[in-house]
């Protein structure tokens, strides 16, 4: 028998759920988070780390760690996320400049709540050059949440705007 915690995570969406592979907002596009996005998303945080502090949902979080991290470190918590994603364990979404871009100004993370049982806790940041599109992403990933996804909006625990 596994362990409770594992067997919660292990079903976090239905089978049948077909899994977003992205989504298209004003000035910005999710995709799911994997090592290609390492160098990008790399420079991203680690030049925005008070910035992303800051932002509501990760106040109290400890992440991104102050000093920072190596590339391979970073790779790690990459192929991580890419490995929840694959087992549909939680999803972890790189947000990309534009419809075309390809440059990492953010980060989306769906996960079952570590805090509070049958929820399910949301996350996401900008870098500060792009602080702007905070408030838009909220919005959007919000609602795509509400519509697509098989949570009801009562579960949702996504930090507001």
């Amino acid at each position: 028998m596994g362990d409770r915690r594992t067997d919660e995570r292990a079903a976090f969406v239905p089978e049948d759920f077909a899994v977003p592979r992205g989504l298209a907002g004003d000035g910005f596009r999710l995709e799911p988070l994997g090592p290609g996005h390492n160098e990008r998303d790399l420079a991203a945080w680690t030049g925005s780390i008070a910035h992303v502090r800051a932002t509501p949902g990760f106040e109290r979080r400890g992440w991104p760690p102050v000093e920072g991290m190596s590339a391979e470190a970073n790779l790690g918590d990459l192929v991580r996320h890419a490995e929840d994603f694959a087992a549909r364990r939680g999803f972890t979404y790189s947000v990309l400049d534009g419809e075309d871009g390809d440059e990492v100004i953010g980060c989306v993370y769906i996960y079952p709540s570590k805090e509070r049982d049958g929820r399910v806790g949301v996350s996401s940041w900008v870098r500060v050059d792009r602080a702007e599109l905070d408030a838009p992403l909220y919005e959007t990933v919000g609602g795509w949440l509400r519509a697509v996804w098989p949570f009801g909006a009562d579960r949702i625990d996504y930090a507001a705007r």
